[in-house]
């Protein structure tokens, strides 16, 4: 449960570590897929109430539970990534709000196969917190809903019932553990 907590002020660099980036996405109308990315590099520059958030995926770095053919596919296919010719996600807002109760909101630019779109994200962000390194860190948990169609992943199969076997719809979640840059 996100604590009313105080204004964010500074430069900070997602640790990777400790850090994770998702989507699922409805399969065969039963379950949801679920895959990630290993690698992101995010950079977060906040004043009070107002930050602004510049994010880098490269899309080699998807990590799938399947066999290599699956992930060749999804990752290089010109049916999803196309990571060959568009080797990484980016995303670039201005224009995230921060409330004094924990809360975000805010919209974005979304980049994926070369073509950007504007997604509104919804989520919470922790108190600054003094780590046993000598460093400040804060982060935050975030959820947006998208249409996998507005970047041209417009793949799909018919069930024998004549219905979706992949759903358009894809939530993108990310927990970005933020050190302070100073």
């Amino acid at each position: 449960m996100p604590l009313a907590t105080q204004p964010i002020n500074g430069t900070f660099v997602s640790d990777p570590v400790h850090s994770s980036f998702q989507f699922a996405v409805t399969h065969m109308q039963v379950g949801n897929f679920r895959a990630g990315f290993d690698t992101f590099d995010v950079r977060v520059e906040a004043d009070d109430q107002i930050v602004r958030m510049e994010g880098r995926v490269p899309a080699e770095s998807l990590t799938i539970k399947n066999p290599p053919e699956f992930r060749e596919h999804v990752l290089n296919g010109e049916d999803f990534f196309d990571a060959n010719n568009h080797p990484d996600i980016l995303f670039s807002s201005s224009d995230v709000r921060l409330a004094e109760d924990g809360t975000f909101s805010g919209d974005g630019e979304l980049t994926i196969r070369g073509i950007t779109h504007v997604i509104s994200a919804t989520g919470t962000y922790e108190p600054l917190v003094d780590d046993p390194f000598g460093s400040r860190r804060t982060a935050i948990e975030l959820k947006a809903i998208v249409d996998r169609r507005k970047w041209g992943m417009d793949w799909q199969m018919a069930l024998p019932n004549g219905t979706d076997s992949l759903g358009y719809e894809v939530e993108l979640t990310a927990h970005i553990e933020l050190v302070e840059q100073r």
